[in-house]
């Protein structure tokens, strides 16, 4: 029995959905209980968790707005904040519980959600690339390059992925990319020193 916020919200975050729902439905974490839903192909449940929030969580209007892309359709409109915040670590959850088909889904809202905030393709791209699914990661990092080229940590993105694929010379030339851009840039500078 799960017996406190903090250990349910682990548990979630580990794969452990077991318990999960159940904690959060009695302590009344409306958002969390609907996540669950969501994990367990409860979507019309998860619709009204959310919704019973809406209004004063940004989340829950959010999580309303990947239902929509899953269901295919646009009811509401995502923020450029709500994409920045909670985008790439939602495709990760997804994927981590093995939602393929959700992500694929929501992912093919990429082109509008671009058109509300820029990075949309590098957030894809960089959850792609840390859950291994390298090939789909590069679709994603190129169409980021192609459309938003002066971003210092695409290119940060993109010299990890050569770095994975022991391609040293490329893996260097994102670094200077990167570093032309934002010559202080911490993480590339590092990097740059290990290889």
């Amino acid at each position: 029995m799960i017996l406190d916020y903090k250990t349910a919200k682990k548990k979630f975050l580990s794969a452990q959905i077991n318990g999960c729902k159940e904690f959060f439905v009695i302590h009344e974490y409306f958002l969390e209980a609907g996540y669950c839903d969501m994990i367990l192909d409860d979507i019309d449940n998860a619709r009204k968790e959310f919704e019973s929030i809406e209004k004063s969580d940004i989340r829950a209007h959010w999580a309303l707005v990947m239902l929509d892309f899953i269901n295919g359709c646009v009811a509401r409109y995502p923020t450029y904040f709500e994409l920045r915040n909670f985008l790439e670590i939602d495709l990760g959850i997804l994927i981590m519980y093995c939602k393929g088909d959700y992500v694929e889904k929501i992912i093919r809202y990429a082109d509008y959600m671009f058109t509300i905030n820029p990075e949309v393709y590098k957030f894809i791209g960089r959850v792609l690339f840390k859950n291994d699914l390298k090939p789909q990661a590069m679709f994603f990092l190129n169409t980021a390059k192609d459309n938003f080229y002066n971003d210092p940590e695409l290119h940060y993105i993109l010299a990890e992925w050569f770095k994975s694929k022991n391609d040293v010379v490329a893996c260097k030339n994102s670094l200077r990319t990167c570093l032309e851009i934002l010559p202080e840039y911490a993480p590339a500078k590092l990097l740059m020193k290990t290889l």
